[in-house]
């Protein structure tokens, strides 16, 4: 895909992978709308990033609000050809201590918010005779389990099961899914989770967003479904 005058949409763009995701697109000549709950922060995010960044203030577990901004911001002449389900959150106990809000956020977040807004993008692409792409953003617990993260191995795992059968439903459209299984990544995911320490051996943002773009860019008969990013070395350096 030639990126430049294409139209995206990213979610979760007001911080973190997702607001590097809309700098580099952007950056590359691409009209980013970029989803988030705070309209604060999406504006400063616009702010470094010129008009080429449009802040749209949403939350996209919000069904009925997702599909009338849809609706009022595509039509036939006007049709977006990448997607960036980015948003995603954790929340990190035992089993028996995860509490039933944090499961049905999680739930809604990160698997309910990807279909919903998939669900409503999707008709639009197929109608775009430009070559289109969808990226969901999962986690390396997509692959695999590990204690006291089951609620988010589970919709993880969800996610990676949505993708495998959305890119084999959307192949003969011309639509691309991929889905992405970063590991640690230096971002403010991390903030709430005590045991857990931003260090200088954890992937970068920039880096992430170099491997999206990449990725879209490849030759629109040739489809990378999924990519699995690690830190060569996940230990924090030594003192």
């Amino acid at each position: 895909m030639n990126l430049k005058g294409k139209t995206a949409i990213v979610t979760g763009a007001s911080s973190g992978i997702g607001a590097e995701f809309s700098k580099i697109l952007t950056e590359s000549g691409v009209k980013v709308y970029g989803l988030a709950r705070s309209e604060e922060k999406l504006n400063s995010v616009k702010e470094h990033l010129g008009t080429s960044f449009v802040p749209v203030k949403m939350d996209v577990t919000q069904y009925e609000d997702v599909e009338k901004w849809v609706e009022e911001t595509f039509d036939d002449e006007h049709q977006p050809e990448i997607l960036v389900n980015n948003a995603g959150l954790g929340y990190f106990a035992d089993v028996d201590e995860l509490s039933l809000e944090q499961w049905h956020t999680m739930l809604d977040v990160n698997l309910s918010g990807v279909f919903y807004l998939t669900r409503l993008i999707t008709p639009l692409m197929k109608e775009n005779e430009a070559a289109c792409h969808i990226v969901n953003i999962a986690s390396v617990a997509g692959l695999m389990g590990n204690p006291q993260i089951s609620g988010y191995n589970a919709t993880k795992f969800g996610l990676r099961g949505f993708s495998e059968a959305l890119f084999k439903e959307l192949r003969y459209d011309g639509i691309k899914v991929t889905c992405f299984f970063p590991g640690s990544i230096a971002t403010s995911f991390f903030d709430s989770i005590d045991a857990v320490q931003l260090h200088p051996n954890m992937m970068q943002p920039v880096d992430i967003a170099k491997t999206l773009k990449y990725v879209l860019e490849t030759p629109d008969n040739f489809l990378i479904n999924e990519v699995t990013m690690r830190p060569l070395n996940p230990k924090p350096p030594a003192d």
